[in-house]
């Protein structure tokens, strides 16, 4: 009997999440900082995981002025602040010292808005990809993290 992808994943350890794919073919997620749930772009190309500076409070973050600079395809460069050693819980899988990058994503949220897409809390990137040896079947619309 041939073994599911599924099934042989989860034998090897990993958890599954669930991805809604929005209509611009972004992948969106839960996901909870510090205890709080929120919703989130999956990005394989953002080099870090962010948080838009205005849900600072939300998720409970302290944070510092950072030297890292964001860009994004439809916007420049911006000023960005960086919040260390959070909690951030995806399904089953938790990293309890996840640093946040957080700048304004009102660029990010109008374009989504356009296209009558919820707004995000923010992006998980390659960093926290990384970390977890995620793995991608969008065929199944799951992202699969290592325990």
């Amino acid at each position: 009997m041939i073994q599911s992808r599924h099934n042989f994943l989860k034998s090897q350890g990993f958890t599954s999440i669930n991805l809604k794919t929005t209509v611009t073919k972004h992948l969106l997620l839960e996901a909870s900082i510090n205890g709080t749930k929120g919703l989130f772009i999956l990005d394989t190309g953002a080099s870090n995981s962010c948080v838009d500076s205005s849900q600072l409070e939300k998720f409970n973050l302290i944070s510092k002025k950072s030297e890292i600079k964001a860009a994004s395809a439809t916007d420049n460069m911006n000023d960005t602040q960086i919040s260390k050693k959070n909690e951030l819980k995806i399904n089953k899988w938790v990293n309890t010292s996840s640093s946040i990058i957080l700048f304004n994503m009102d660029h990010i949220n109008n374009a989504l808005s356009e296209r009558l897409i919820s707004k995000v809390d923010g992006i998980i990137g390659a960093d926290t990809l990384k970390k977890s040896k995620a793995l991608i079947d969008y065929e199944k619309k799951k992202l699969y993290l290592k325990l």
